[in-house]
């Protein structure tokens, strides 16, 4: 038996090491090469493939019924383009300079966050799946006040593939934490003095027993996840939105924006609703940039009202 572990660690090291060496000799590219290949992805995936083409339409028509159909379809199709975008600048990330990552994906103002830093209180900030989310990890490129940058992460299953977006998502310096040890890490780095900021991609689709909190978003009735609130509301970190945008391909612009530096003061839920207005306001301005593909609303409040019920702030299946 243990000869069999043995054996399944090393291939799946060797698994690890050659995706590495494979992902690392595409990534050294020049980037317009990466949008060429990006382009021709494009075509096979819209066109070929076609991709979750009936989830995206869904997604779109539901969430914009004023839009005209011609114009659903053209957001439509800038999505793709993007998500496509997205896949190549993904892989280049790997290898990219840092230089080269400063120019390509600016934060317009961590001064915030240091001032914030430097007060004596951490900072938590929501983010969604929109423009690069991947390129967040570049802000420790930006921080100067000794915090350790982070995020949250739900790790994926194929841990090959777990292990080789860590390094991706770690290599600048960035600190991958697991979802499930979330409050466990928050503990840990207070107990040693250690500042953070640490950022929560929150816009995700909750499982049934974490439905806590419906909010109207992209006019749909939303069941969204409360534990990033709960988080920061328990750790007292100042909450920031980061707002980004794409001024022109390959580049993208982020701003920290406040929400609030008294968590503990806010009423149930008010940090989720905010942000889940500042994240609307973002994805109306440009909406090609949002993750589509997902199926974010298969699960409804009659579905949910169906099947579970809420004992003592629980939520359990109706027997």
């Amino acid at each position: 038996m243990s000869y069999n572990k043995e054996r399944y660690r090393k291939l799946k090291a060797m698994a690890y090491y050659f995706l590495f060496g494979l992902w690392y000799l595409f990534s050294l590219l020049p980037m317009r090469v990466h949008y060429i290949l990006s382009d021709a992805i494009f075509c096979l995936l819209y066109y070929i493939i076609r991709y979750r083409r009936r989830v995206v339409r869904k997604n779109l028509t539901e969430s914009f019924p004023e839009k005209p159909l011609e114009e659903v379809v053209k957001i439509e199709r800038g999505f793709y383009h993007w998500f496509c975008d997205y896949f190549v600048e993904s892989v280049k990330y790997i290898s990219i300079s840092e230089k080269a990552m400063k120019k390509r994906f600016v934060f317009k103002n961590p001064e915030l966050v240091e001032e914030t830093i430097k007060s004596g209180q951490s900072v938590g900030f929501y983010m969604g799946h929109y423009c690069n989310w991947e390129w967040v990890s570049s802000l420790p490129l930006w921080i100067k006040s000794g915090a350790q940058v982070g995020h949250i992460y739900h790790p994926l299953e194929n841990q090959v593939f777990d292990r080789l977006f860590l390094y991706l998502r770690q290599h600048m310096g960035c600190v991958s934490i697991p979802m499930q040890e979330t409050l466990r890490k928050m503990l840990e780095f207070k107990q040693a003095g250690q500042p953070i900021i640490i950022g929560y991609l929150s816009d995700q689709k909750p499982h049934w027993v974490n439905i806590h909190h419906w909010v109207d978003f992209l006019n749909h009735d939303t069941p969204v996840l409360t534990g990033t609130e709960r988080v920061l509301r328990k750790m007292n970190h100042a909450v920031y939105y980061l707002d980004i945008w794409r001024p022109r391909r390959g580049y993208y612009e982020a701003e920290f924006k406040l929400i609030t530096r008294e968590p503990q003061q806010t009423k149930d839920f008010e940090i989720t609703d905010a942000y889940y207005q500042q994240l609307e306001q973002t994805i109306r301005r440009a909406p090609e940039y949002w993750l589509w593909s997902h199926n974010r609303w298969s699960r409804t409040r009659e579905e949910f009202n169906e099947r579970f019920m809420v004992v003592n702030g629980r939520v359990v299946p109706k027997s």
